[in-house]
């Protein structure tokens, strides 16, 4: 029986603009196994996830689990766990990193403030502190939640663990099951999909020059769906692989349509159209959808440069 993951590959489903949306992510280590809904279905207490998710709604922060790569063996409670939080705006991203022994001190944060961008009360609650290491690559590999991410991204994160490479973890949820193996790294907050050991490593060693691979790249978490979408084709158009270079200004529009305007940091502005469409023919969106679906796809339909005076005007 194929599997979600491969029938968007044969069908050749772009994968950009198809990243979750988060400006800011935090993680928590829960070791052990997940459910689907890992949260509410770990070993983490249950009333605590409930807690986070509620705390976090409707701030741009987004909760995940994760844990080392290996064995998922019911190891007990850990007496210390690691926790980062991480924010992903261009010209406001930073990492910071943790270790608490009550995971209950999270609900002490202020989720509005670390979705601005805010980390003080990341460091004031939990003593948090700038990270000092390189990137965190973050595979996603709950096959509770979808059997592509357990099937293809446990023996990634397992590979890129045994050769050494730094900061690799399992995620609980990255969404996109058909675009597995998925990633997510930190801090710029790009995800990628359909990747390959030695494509990651890439990622991470631009990552860590402050660069950006566009190649295989789903999008910058920062951005919704069509932000997404015209920051890589930008990025490809112009050549521009610096990390924090571009951001997206405004956005114009509805679905199906947008009009979105990006600024580089050198002060020039562009202007992209994006338009969603369906897939065709339908496909599973997960492995554990009962019908077929149409996922949207963001399509670039134009890449304008903005005279200054029409910048400074938007």
């Amino acid at each position: 029986m194929s599997t979600c993951s491969t029938v968007s590959w044969d069908l050749d489903e772009p994968v950009s603009g198809t990243a979750p949306v988060a400006r800011t992510w935090l993680l928590l280590e829960q070791p052990g196994p997940w459910g689907a809904k890992a949260l509410t279905s770990s070993h983490l207490d249950p009333a605590l996830g409930r807690a986070l998710e509620a705390a976090a709604k409707g701030t741009g922060v987004r909760v995940a689990l994760v844990r080392r790569p290996g064995r998922h063996a019911d190891q007990g409670t850990p007496a210390e766990r690691t926790a980062y939080a991480a924010h992903t705006v261009p010209g406001n991203v930073w990492l910071h990193g943790t270790t608490i022994k009550d995971p209950g001190r999270l609900l002490g944060l202020d989720f509005a403030a670390l979705g601005r961008g805010d980390h003080h009360t990341f460091d004031s609650v939990l003593d948090g502190r700038p990270h000092t290491g390189g990137p965190l690559a973050l595979v996603c590999t709950n096959g509770k939640r979808d059997r592509c991410c357990a099937l293809l991204g446990r023996p990634l994160a397992a590979e890129l663990a045994a050769s050494g490479a730094d900061g690799v973890w399992e995620v609980s949820h990255l969404g996109g099951h058909r675009f597995s193996p998925t990633v997510l790294v930190l801090p710029h907050g790009y995800v990628y999909g359909r990747v390959q050991a030695h494509a990651v490593k890439e990622v991470l060693h631009s990552a860590r020059e402050g660069r950006i691979v566009v190649e295989g790249c789903r999008g910058n978490s920062a951005w919704e769906r069509p932000g997404q979408a015209a920051e890589l084709a930008l990025r490809s158009a112009v050549g521009e692989d610096t990390a924090q270079a571009l951001t997206v200004v405004r956005t114009d529009g509805a679905a199906p349509r947008w009009e979105v305007t990006l600024a580089h940091r050198d002060g020039r502005h562009w202007r992209v159209t994006v338009v969603q469409a369906a897939s065709v023919p339908p496909r599973p969106e997960s492995c554990g959808a009962s019908v077929l679906g149409s996922p949207a796809r963001m399509e670039v339909t134009a890449v304008r440069a903005l005279p200054v005076a029409a910048a400074l005007a938007s």
